[in-house]
């Protein structure tokens, strides 16, 4: 897929656990999981603000396009 979620690295930025991490957004930490290793099909909004606000970041600090090309 395209879309890289880059979570990992605002979470060793912040050195936020995922545990912590899931416990503040609302999340498991199966579904932080998911989120982090390219598996997740779709984010609801509420999740990316949860996400952001937790990580005082903008949404494209988390999320960025690649081409399917490279």
């Amino acid at each position: 897929m395209p879309i890289i979620v880059d979570v990992d690295v605002e979470l060793a930025k912040h050195k936020i656990s995922v545990g912590d991490f899931a416990r503040a957004i609302g999340l498991t930490p199966a579904n932080v999981a998911v989120l982090k290793n390219g598996r997740a099909k779709a984010i609801r909004f509420s999740t990316l603000d949860a996400i952001c606000r937790v990580l005082e970041c903008q949404p494209g600090d988390i999320l960025r396009w690649v081409s399917e090309e490279h």
